[in-house]
């Protein structure tokens, strides 16, 4: 089913007629139906549908956010009430466009993910745009594995922490390198050969010092 137009300008953006309430869904990570890196890249996508002025271009985010989604069995929504969420549930959960509650046997199979709040939008934009741009100069001097890890580093401290790559303290790098990547970051055996190399070209292209040895 197709998204209706996303973001604040139309009053917000629903899949179903019907979308899981507030009580729906859990405020933290993934599942293991849904990988926590895809919800990563499934806000990213809706954010940038919420911010684009041309309406195509927001259409073509919102379709490939449903088409991540629907290689999971999951949809999305995005709840204006308060400050704006964006709220995941399986598709099976969904009846002729409507939720239907009786097929809600476990709530935390739900996923909700702030849009609003603690960095706000314009924020996070500006943000995710610098540490892609740092990731982007990483892949054109250095090659196509330095720059897949360098994006996954982006992702992380965009979408976790919304702050600059160059702002991580060691605690957070150190989570991003033991954690996040080999569990989130699919990457291939170049990629983890290459990883701490990678983070040492993102910090020298930010121009910042590693906060930790690695």
């Amino acid at each position: 089913m197709a998204d209706s137009t996303d973001g604040p300008r139309d009053g917000g953006e629903d899949e179903t007629a019907n979308g899981p309430n507030d009580d729906t869904g859990s405020d933290e990570g993934g599942t293991e139906e849904l990988p926590p890196a895809v919800i990563d890249e499934v806000e990213r996508l809706t954010r940038r549908a919420r911010e684009a002025v041309d309406p195509n271009e927001a259409a073509a985010y919102r379709e490939r956010r449903a088409s991540t989604l629907t290689d999971h069995g999951f949809r999305a929504r995005v709840r204006e009430e308060g400050r704006a969420t964006l709220v995941l549930y399986p598709a099976e959960w969904v009846v002729d466009g409507t939720v239907q509650p009786d097929r809600i046997e476990n709530v935390g199979r739900g996923i909700e993910r702030p849009l609003e709040g603690p960095g706000e939008a314009d924020e996070w934009t500006v943000v995710e745009e610098h540490n892609r741009d740092l990731a982007e100069a990483v892949a054109a001097a250095h090659g196509d594995v330095h720059g897949a890890n360098a994006h996954a580093l982006a992702d992380y401290a965009s979408n976790h922490y919304a702050k600059p790559i160059g702002d991580l303290t060691g605690q957070e790098l150190a989570e991003f390198l033991d954690e996040y990547f080999p569990r989130n970051a699919w990457p291939s055996d170049d990629q983890k050969a290459a990883v701490e190399e990678s983070v040492r070209l993102v910090f020298a292209e930010a121009d910042q010092p590693l906060p930790i040895e690695i």
